[in-house]
C-alpha cells in the first residue's frame, strides 16, 4: 500500500486555498443578489412581526432547521421574542406551542418540505401569519404564505451543487437583516441588549452600578479634616482600600488621602509623626455619583490614572468608596 507523502509543515497547498477563495467569491455574489431583491416583501414581513401580539416561531428541516434556530436566537436577543419549533415534532404535539398571535417564519429552500407543508392547514385555521423564506417563488410554501422572502442564489458553493452552502448563507443573512431592521424599528438599545445577556461581559458593563461594587457604611474609610496623619493611616489600615476620604465639620468631602499621598509625604521634609491630614491630603479629588455605572468609574480611573474613587451624594457627602480591585473582581475591567 502506497502512503501519500505529507506536505512540509507550514506549506500552503494552492488548490485548497483556491477552493476556499472560490467559496467566498460565490457566497459574496449570492449575498449581493439577495440584497438587491430586498423590497416591499421585506417591509411587509417586518410590519407583520412588529404588529404581532405573540412571538415569532421559526420552522425548518435539516440545514434550514439549523439556520432557523439561529434566526430565532438572534431575534430573541435583539428584542423580538422568538423560538424554534422542529416541524417533525410539531406534528406530534409541539404544534401546541404555537398560539394564535404568533407569526410563523418557515424556512425551506425548495419550499416543498413535507414536514412543513403538513402543518400549513392547521396554522391557517389558527390564523397565524405565515412568512416563507425559500429559493422558489412558485413553491407550495411560498404560494401559501402571506409574505415570501426570496433567498434564491445563482449557485451553491458546493461544486456538486448538492450541499446547501450559498443558500444557507443567504438565509442566515436574511434572518440577520430582519433582526436588525426590527431592532432599529423598536428603538432597541444597548441597555436592552444587556438585559437579555446578563452573564456576558456587555451585561456586566451596562447593568452593574456603582452601588453594586462600592464599600459603604462601616466599610467606608473616613476621617475628620482635623485628624492627624497617624489617625488617617490607622483608618486606611482598618478599611484596607489604600485610601481614606477626609470630611469637614458638615460631613462634606474636603479631600482624599491615598497611598500615593503617603509616599509623597515621606519624600518631603514633613514630620509625618506630627503632621495633620489636612497638610498632606489631595484637595478637590475626583469623585463619582452613586447612580452611575461601574464602567464609568473604570473609565474615569483610566483617564486620570488613579486607582480609587470616592462616591458622593448630591451634597458632596461621601457615601461610598471603590478601587480598581473592586472593578477587577466584578469583571468590569
Amino acid at each position: 500500500m502506497t502512503v501519500p507523502s505529507l506536505n512540509p509543515p507550514g506549506s500552503v497547498v494552492p488548490s485548497l486555498v483556491d477552493s476556499g477563495q472560490r467559496v467566498f467569491a460565490i457566497e459574496q455574489a449570492a449575498l449581493a443578489a439577495v440584497a438587491a431583491r430586498l423590497g416591499q416583501d421585506f417591509t411587509q414581513a417586518c410590519n407583520h412581526i412588529l404588529a404581532a401580539s405573540g412571538r415569532v416561531v421559526t420552522l425548518g428541516m435539516g440545514k434550514s432547521g439549523h439556520v432557523a434556530r439561529k434566526i430565532a436566537a438572534t431575534l430573541a436577543s435583539t428584542g423580538t421574542p422568538s423560538f424554534f419549533v422542529h416541524p417533525g415534532e410539531a406534528g406530534h404535539g409541539d404544534l401546541g406551542m404555537i398560539t394564535e398571535g404568533d407569526v410563523v417564519l418557515a424556512l425551506s429552500y425548495s419550499g416543498e418540505s413535507d414536514e412543513i407543508l403538513m402543518l400549513l392547514p392547521i396554522l391557517k385555521r389558527q390564523g397565524n401569519i405565515l412568512i416563507a423564506m425559500t429559493g422558489r417563488a412558485q413553491s407550495s410554501l411560498a404560494q401559501a404564505a402571506e409574505v415570501h422572502l426570496d433567498v434564491s442564489v445563482p449557485e451553491e458553493a458546493c461544486p456538486l451543487h448538492l450541499a446547501p452552502t450559498s443558500s444557507t448563507t443567504a438565509s442566515m443573512a436574511m434572518g440577520d437583516a430582519l433582526a436588525v431592521a426590527l431592532l432599529e424599528a423598536r428603538g432597541f438599545t444597548a441597555d436592552d441588549f444587556a438585559r437579555s445577556h446578563p452573564a456576558g461581559s456587555l451585561g456586566r458593563r451596562l447593568l452593574l452600578h456603582i452601588t453594586d461594587v462600592m464599600h459603604s457604611g462601616e466599610e467606608l474609610p473616613q476621617v475628620d479634616v482635623q485628624a492627624s496623619l497617624s489617625q488617617a493611616l490607622m483608618e486606611m489600615s482598618r478599611k484596607r482600600l489604600g485610601m481614606t476620604c477626609v470630611v469637614d465639620a458638615d460631613g462634606r468631602l474636603a479631600g482624599l488621602f491615598t497611598d500615593g499621598d503617603l509616599r509623597r509625604a515621606l519624600d518631603s521634609d514633613l514630620d509625618v509623626r506630627t503632621a495633620r491630614i489636612a497638610e498632606v491630603m489631595t484637595h478637590h479629588p475626583r469623585t463619582i455619583g452613586a447612580d452611575r455605572l461601574a464602567v464609568e468609574a473604570a473609565r474615569l480611573m483610566e483617564t486620570h490614572k488613579i486607582n480609587g474613587l470616592i462616591v458622593v451624594d448630591g451634597d458632596n457627602r461621601p457615601v461610598g468608596a471603590l478601587n480598581i480591585h473592586d472593578l477587577l473582581r466584578a469583571r468590569v475591567v
